[in-house]
């Protein structure tokens, strides 16, 4: 019996790791893979006399059905698409935008006034004070052509 409680706790703890390298390197296949191992060792609280082959099995199953359970039903549910797609690009943010240049664009690179901010804009060499239309983003850098 007691060495069949260790084995509940040798699982927990393979549990544990695997659940913690999840956290180092997300991906979420660890956690279910964790999970299996936590399930196995709940298994052994009820079942004590498993042998190590039938805990094996036991284990590959468990994983089996775990990660199939992730494929068909959670990760749809992770990957759903936001009401906010830019919500965290925020340079994307301001396509479509009008904004008036604080530095006039001279060989391609201008700055531009965006609320209480200079950002760089890129677009046609134009004079300080020309409305501009945000027409794309490549990181922190905004894509501008001459706005109406």
């Amino acid at each position: 019996m007691w060495m069949n409680l260790s084995a509940a706790y040798g699982w927990w703890l393979l549990a544990l790791v695997l659940i913690g390298a999840e956290l180092m390197l997300p991906g979420f296949f660890m956690l279910w893979i964790g999970i299996a191992a936590a399930a196995v060792g709940v298994v052994l609280m009820v079942q004590p006399l498993l042998s190590f082959m039938v805990q094996m099995v036991l284990f590959t199953l468990l994983g089996l059905v775990s990660c199939f359970i992730y494929w068909r039903f959670v990760r749809h549910a992770i990957d759903e698409p936001s009401d906010q797609p830019r919500l965290n690009r925020r340079a994307e943010q301001h396509i479509g935008r009008r904004y008036v240049l604080e530095t006039a664009i001279v060989n391609g690179q201008g700055k531009a006034r965006v609320g209480d901010s200079l950002w760089l804009v890129e677009g046609p060499d134009l004079p300080v004070g020309t409305t501009v239309e945000v027409v794309a983003a490549d990181g922190s850098t905004l894509k501008v052509q001459k706005g109406a």
